[in-house]
């Protein structure tokens, strides 16, 4: 609109709940609504018109029938609040209606003219009253509410100096110089729960006298260029080369998990989002999380979104945060051009596809959507194979997802009604989709791994050892998939059985998700492989009740190695992509999904390089080696065994890929000043002595030290506290010394397994 309209209404609301800067913050609904006429060539008023609408306390959106509305006219004294006409309505819907009647009743009557346009003290009124109310109600909004003036911001352009947060009608009174009653003035600063009556109607006279005023010598304002309410959201597609400002981008938490970009955009109504601006985030499987990334065109906009924190989709409400430019960037950002081209179609339904077979074609998905015999509903997908796209790996094997594309909404719900549908020999699940999740689902698959080889060793000098567990391994633990989310150790010990005396101690290692909540798998160290077979042979499949909840699942054991439970607690697991070519599956790309998801632990198919022998084969070789592992237990005492250096770093031949999990370190870490020292002679049983320097004498001192030494593999009765003076030394300050009990080996060698400090 360039041309200067005919007539201006001046437009103020009030809700039950808050006012001025915070009306409509709350969520409270329409109360009172009033407006005056102003002739722009004439410069003359028309009657001051105040609806008051009866706060809907019921759920119901229903159309109220004409005897709901009672229309009452009074002269100007009679009413309370200064109003020359005064009328009641017991819906939004009727009180709307009944405005855009009356509106156009009077305009008609005065013959000059037929273009109006709204004219309101700021945004507050028609963006976040009457638009995001009527919207949560389902109620149409006439046409008049599409368009308004914004006379803060039509008064700025004579008064540039004028700061736009802090305008309101008293002060553009008063740089106008017009007269106002000080006595009457309402502050907007100062939140009034509710708003008397007569303030609305006050309000819209002073405004109109502004009107006036810009109207008239020496400003001769002309009102050309109206504020604009989309009517509809504009789906459309993001570059990730497009810069996007930061101060246009919000996060929305707390969604429904079917809701769509124009859910969002109902939501917001009132608001403009940019085109394509509306992007649901999915989570690692690809699923929708309840979050979204909404990008509008304007930081007055953005800012007016923000007030809208906790207001209620449905029964949900929705919270309401900052967000940047490249967060939005990293969901909705796409550069295929094949995405692009796909969705280069617009007023375009697009309906996402999950679960495909890995076979199937363009003509598979035609034809589950054509019409059952005897149906009259048809949903034919736009462009025929043109409107279907399929969503690939780089290497272009097929996920089992697609995108079609449907002409209008009444397609679309009609193919929805396929859901769960049969093609081939597998359910098809269906769910309206957005552009933006196109993209990000394109995103997600074709983008390469995130660790797709390993960096390169911090020490170069080290060598390379490779990380995956060597073949044949002592299967002495029990992997336990499937627990109940509330089980707890107690519970596990319980499920166990007879088998609980066979665990070691310290011996169970619960696994833990990103958000430091049970997974569902747990690890637990047995004394033995064979009672570890026994016990997944008898409790494989047996049901796990937990004390803390009413759930009970049956519960899979499998054993597993020790090597393998530390590679996995660590963050890491085995890659499949080494497999055989049947068992091929998804991890074949090689990022090995979580130990919870994860089919088998060490599947008898992995294949692993051979390593070479420790111990030689025959007996008097391997007698001497034996003698050399565990040699006396003097020489054990002065000169410690070495230990296998760490890996903190992962070579590129190995197959390892980190998960998005983090798990219990297991077993615990020890003291790095650690001393050792050959018993005493007065001592009652053989052993060793172990310095600690550095830690406390005291009266727990005993119970801090057995916990220093959990991992330690022996009775915890042959743990004592010794005072240094046994020693025969003498310092400053007491050090603690613990003595610890020797392990025999069959020949009679007696050695001290320090690798586990």
């Amino acid at each position: 609109m360039t041309a200067q309209v005919d007539y201006l209404v001046v437009v103020f609301t009030a809700t039950s709940g808050a006012s001025g800067e915070l009306l409509g913050s709350d969520e409270k609904d329409l109360v009172q609504l009033v407006w005056q006429l102003v002739n722009v060539n004439t410069k003359t008023l028309g009657k001051v018109n105040e609806i008051l609408i009866r706060p809907d306390l019921s759920d119901s959106t229903e159309e109220k029938s004409d005897e709901d509305v009672v229309v009452e006219c009074k002269e100007e004294d009679e009413s309370s609040s200064g109003a020359d006409c005064m009328y009641a309505a017991t819906s939004l819907d009727s009180g709307l209606n009944m405005f855009n009647l009356q509106l156009t009743n009077e305009v008609n009557s005065a013959g000059a003219g037929t273009s109006l346009c709204l004219c309101t003290d700021g945004q507050l009124h028609i963006r976040q009253v009457i638009h995001p109310e009527a919207a949560s109600k389902n109620i149409p909004v006439p046409d008049c509410f599409y368009s308004f003036f914004d006379l803060r911001k039509e008064f700025k352009n004579h008064f540039a100096t004028s700061d736009l947060k802090a305008l309101n009608a008293h002060v553009m009174a008063e740089s106008l110089s017009l007269p106002v009653d000080v006595s009457s003035m309402w502050d907007p600063s100062a939140n009034q729960d509710p708003l008397p009556a007569e303030v609305a109607v006050q309000q819209v006279r002073l405004m109109t006298s502004i009107v006036l005023s810009l109207l008239s010598e020496p400003y001769c304002h002309s009102f050309s260029n109206p504020e604009r309410i989309n009517e509809r959201f504009e789906s459309g597609t993001c570059s990730k080369m497009e810069k996007v400002c930061d101060n246009t981008v919000i996060r929305a938490r707390g969604l429904p998990w079917q809701s769509s970009d124009q859910d969002i955009a109902r939501f917001f109504k009132g608001l403009n989002i940019a085109k394509g601006g509306a992007a649901l985030c999915l989570n690692a499987q690809g699923r929708r999380n309840g979050e979204a990334l909404v990008r509008f065109v304007s930081e007055e906009h953005r800012d007016l979104a923000l007030q809208r924190h906790k207001h209620h989709m449905g029964n949900r409400y929705i919270e309401v945060y900052k967000a940047t430019g490249e967060d939005f960037l990293k969901i909705a950002g796409g550069t295929s051009n094949e995405v692009a081209m796909f969705l280069s179609r617009e007023d375009q339904i697009i309906v996402r596809m999950r679960g495909l077979p890995f076979n199937a074609t363009h003509d598979d998905v035609l034809r589950f959507f054509l019409p059952e015999d005897g149906s009259k509903e048809t949903c034919p997908i736009s462009g025929g194979k043109d409107g279907i796209l399929f969503v690939r790996y780089p290497d272009g094997r097929p996920t089992g997802d697609a995108f079609v594309l449907f002409a209008c909404e009444e397609h679309a719900q009609c193919a929805l009604k396929k859901h769960k549908e049969l093609l081939g020999k597998r359910y098809i699940e269906l769910f309206k989709s957005t552009a933006a999740e196109v993209q990000q689902v394109l995103n997600r698959y074709s983008s390469a791994p995130l660790i797709p080889v390993a960096p390169a060793p911090l020490v170069s000098v080290l060598p390379a050892v490779s990380l995956l567990p060597p073949p044949g391994g002592v299967r002495d633990c029990l992997r336990l998939r499937g627990l109940p989310y509330t089980a707890s150790i107690e519970d596990i010990l319980t499920f166990l059985g007879e088998f609980t005396q066979d665990v070691r101690q310290h011996g169970v290692h619960m696994v833990l998700n990103q958000q430091s909540r049970p997974s569902g798998d747990c690890f637990i160290q047995m004394t033995s492989a064979e009672r570890a077979l026994q016990a997944s042979q008898r409790l494989h499949k047996q049901v796990m009740s937990s004390q803390r909840g009413a759930n009970s699942r049956y519960v899979e054991v499998f054993p597993c190695s020790t090597d393998e439970m530390g590679l996995v607690l660590m963050g890491g697991s085995l890659s499949h992509t080494h497999t055989h070519t049947h068992n091929r599956s998804r991890s074949g790309t090689g990022l090995s999904p979580p130990p919870c998801k994860s089919r088998r632990l060490s599947p008898p198919s992995y294949s692993f390089t051979p390593v070479q022998q420790i111990l030689p084969t025959d007996a008097a070789a391997a007698a001497a080696a034996a003698a050399a592992l565990y040699p006396p237990m003097g020489h054990m005492v002065l000169a410690p065994r070495p230990l296998h250096p760490g890996h903190p770093y992962y070579p590129a031949s190995a197959q390892l890929y980190m998960n998005y999990s983090a798990y219990y370190p297991s077993p615990p870490g020890s003291p790095t000043t650690l001393g050792f020292f050959p018993a005493h002679s007065s001592m009652s049983s053989p052993g060793g002595l172990v310095r600690m320097p550095g830690l406390p004498y005291n009266g727990s001192g005993v119970k801090d030290l057995i916990n220093a030494v959990q991992g330690y593999q022996g009775p915890v009765e042959s743990v004592s506290l010794l005072n240094s003076s046994l020693m025969g030394q003498t310092g400053a300050g007491e050090t603690p010394l613990m003595s610890l009990p020797l392990i025999t080996k069959p020949g009679g060698h007696q050695y001290l397994d320090l690798t586990l400090l």
